[in-house]
């Protein structure tokens, strides 16, 4: 495994000469204030820290483009002021890594204006097209900072508390986080420290940097939902590589989106995060059948009680936002269905409401915090029994022709008298689907010469896309129930009731012709991992 490098002091680099990229290993926490005190009163800090403490006062102007290139990008450009030096820092999101590295560059500038000749001109794509006149203030940061270095099991770690103010013109916000920052050895320690200090308090992950932070003072930016990464497993990876990619990739998914769930005004949060749940409850559940550790299982659990937290907040947002929207343009202006919206709306809120306490739980953060120490130590290989270890060393092809041949005969057989199948028969086969387009798309790259893997994939799409609009019609039936079991309904909800049941019946009727096609264009397909 690599280490982290140390970071290095920024007043070490030469003005003439360019900073080398370094890796930030960084762990950022937000509690209440009296969670706060006991995490400092901690005994994994009290043991293990060098020193009693350093405080600074750190203020920190940053700057972009004006259309935002760098907040585009999930990059930041900053230059802070420690006592009389000024420090320059880039700082770009790892793509395909850690969801808790980021790359950055550090070098001493001679005022609080950046100087870009200072850093390596190749270091990203966008940085040659950055106007270097064009950049200009966008917000401020105060910060109080209380550090202490400590030493956990061979690794250097500094955790600070930060206290401060994000300021736009005249208007501030408050900043209060912890900071759990790998200086170095082993970036799994790091998740120890968190789990330690988990014990002692309930906080939860902050996966919003100070930037974004501003940003969203500044523009009143809503955080951006995030789609599932292409997968970049690859014929010349073993199967221990590819697990820590596969895992890896699922964590980074469902992390991107934990902030626009929480801020709760773009329903597409709630529907990446399912999307990252089944992708990740996919993975283990593939894995474990061939490297037999009991983590595929527990942590499979755990992404199955996040989603049951998530799916009434999901059924909800899909028939306010889409399902209603979709009968409104089919009805033009026959029925009013302002009332029967108005009736979801509370129910819909008190989704979101047990969705957020969920994330707030401990149990969530641990989960989060086992899941990518697990990761970083490959734990597998010490958890399989012996006769399983030689998988760990096989070519991945080898794994993916298994796996796809097993689920997609499974799928078949399901299947095999489709046009009879009962609905629970029916939702078998949907979830075996599922995993089986998941599975086609985690190792497609494996296959990318062959023409025929991305039209199976396709067409299992279109077959999977299908069948889950069928479901959606079964789960509006279910909120139906809820909002006229009220206490109150009025005459012109129970007619767009009315209205919304007769149309779900035609257009269940109309996909039932659709999704013959679709299973007969599937049962055809060649299964391109056999070529």
């Amino acid at each position: 495994m690599k280490k982290s490098p140390a970071s290095r002091d920024p007043s070490s680099t030469s003005p003439d000469s360019h900073p080398r990229a370094s890796a930030e290993v960084e762990l950022k926490l937000l509690a209440s204030p009296a969670a706060i005190e006991r995490i400092r009163a901690a005994t994994v800090i009290t043991q293990h820290a060098r020193n009693r403490g350093v405080v600074r006062r750190l203020e920190a102007v940053y700057y972009d483009t004006p259309d935002r290139t760098l907040s585009r990008h999930r990059s930041s450009l900053r230059v802070r002021r420690n006592g009389t030096r000024y420090v320059q820092t880039l700082k770009i999101d790892c793509a395909k890594q850690s969801p808790f590295v980021r790359q950055q560059w550090e070098t001493p500038v001679d005022t609080q204006v950046p100087d870009l000749t200072r850093l390596p001109a190749k270091i990203n794509a966008f940085l040659s097209k950055l106007d270097k006149s064009g950049l200009t203030p966008v917000f401020a940061t105060k910060i109080r900072r209380q550090a202490r270095r400590l030493t956990f099991n061979g690794s250097e770690i500094e955790i600070a508390f930060d206290e401060g103010m994000v300021e736009v013109g005249e208007r501030q916000e408050p900043l209060a986080e912890i900071e759990l920052e790998l200086k170095a050895g082993e970036a799994s320690v790091l998740y120890d420290v968190g789990i330690q200090l988990l014990d002692v308090a309930p906080f939860r992950i902050n996966t919003l940097s100070k930037a974004d932070q501003g940003y969203s003072l500044a523009f009143d930016a809503v955080p951006q939902a995030t789609k599932a990464e292409d997968s970049n497993i690859n014929a010349k990876l073993c199967v221990d590589d590819a697990i820590a990619m596969l895992m890896s990739a699922g964590q980074r998914h469902l992390l991107a989106n934990q902030a626009i769930v929480e801020d709760g005004r773009d329903p597409e949060g709630v529907h990446q995060t399912r999307v990252a749940l089944r992708r990740l409850r996919t993975v283990c559940s593939l894995l474990r059948k061939e490297v037999p550790t009991p983590a595929f299982h527990a942590f499979g659990c755990e992404a199955k009680w996040l989603m049951q937290v998530l799916g009434p907040a999901r059924d909800w947002d899909v028939f306010v936002t889409t399902t209603l929207a979709r009968l409104e343009e089919a009805c033009a202006s026959d029925v009013d269905f302002t009332g029967l919206r108005r009736a979801a709306e509370p129910h819909r809120i008190a989704s979101y409401t047990v969705l957020r306490e969920a994330l707030m739980d401990p149990r969530y953060t641990r989960f989060q915090l086992s899941l990518r120490r697990w990761i970083e130590r490959r734990n597998w290989r010490t958890e399989v029994p012996s006769q399983a270890l030689e998988t760990l060393t096989e070519p991945v092809s080898a794994l993916a022709g298994r796996v796809l041949t097993r689920l997609h005969c499974k799928a078949l057989r399901e299947g095999a008298h489709f046009e009879r199948l009962r609905i629970e028969e029916r939702h078998d086969l949907r979830i075996t689907l599922k995993k089986l387009r998941y599975a086609a798309e985690f190792f497609l790259p494996i296959f990318a010469r062959h023409p025929s893997a991305k039209y199976y994939v396709a067409q299992l799409s279109k077959l999977q896309d299908a069948l889950g609009h069928a479901n959606d019609s079964a789960a509006m039936r279910s909120l139906l129930v809820s909002l006229t079991e009220q206490a109150e309904v009025t005459p012109d909800v129970h007619r767009a009731v009315g209205a919304l049941i007769g149309w779900s019946v035609r257009d269940r009727l109309a996909v039932a012709k659709s999704l013959r096609r679709h299973w007969r264009k599937f049962k055809i397909a060649r299964e391109f991992w056999r070529d």
